[in-house]
């Protein structure tokens, strides 16, 4: 489309994941689900260590079990991890340390995550240099990290 401009939001993702935000818990027909906040989610990447690994589900049900939950929600918290991503990207430009290491998070089943900043081959990188392998992409689905059950944190 002629004259179009590409949307950028004008909000920083640092003020994203800072902004006041308050848990809730809902009942859904699957059950009490709880809805963290994205320092919350952000807390829990940050206490992956060097070597370690966590996956979204990982943080999902360490979050249902601690706030008395039977799941917690899965969109929410998929947004948070990528605002926390992007949020430690910032910090890295802005030269503000030391930042979340989001590429330990990996997507459900250990597949790395596309919409992290830099995408699968950024995550991957940092990935080999801490010590993983990383099986390649197979058809439709992401690289993922081999055996990656046996890294993952005690959240």
């Amino acid at each position: 489309m002629a004259g179009s401009k590409k949307f950028t939001s004008r909000t920083s993702w640092r003020a994203k994941l800072e902004r006041a935000q308050e848990p809730k818990w809902e009942e859904t027909p699957k059950g009490r689900m709880y809805i963290p906040t994205p320092l919350e989610v952000n807390a829990l990447m940050r206490r992956v260590g060097d070597g370690e690994l966590t996956t979204v589900a990982h943080i999902r049900q360490h979050l249902a079990v601690s706030r008395g939950a039977d799941y917690a929600c899965p969109l929410c918290t998929g947004i948070f991890v990528r605002i926390a991503a992007e949020a430690a990207e910032e910090d890295v430009r802005e030269g503000r340390g030391p930042i979340t290491p989001y590429w330990r998070t990996l997507a459900t089943g250990g597949y790395l995550n596309g919409k992290y900043p830099g995408g699968v081959d950024v995550q991957a990188e940092r990935l080999r240099c801490e010590g993983h392998a990383i099986a390649p992409a197979q058809g439709r689905k992401p690289p993922r990290v081999e055996e990656f059950e046996r890294w993952l944190a005690r959240l």
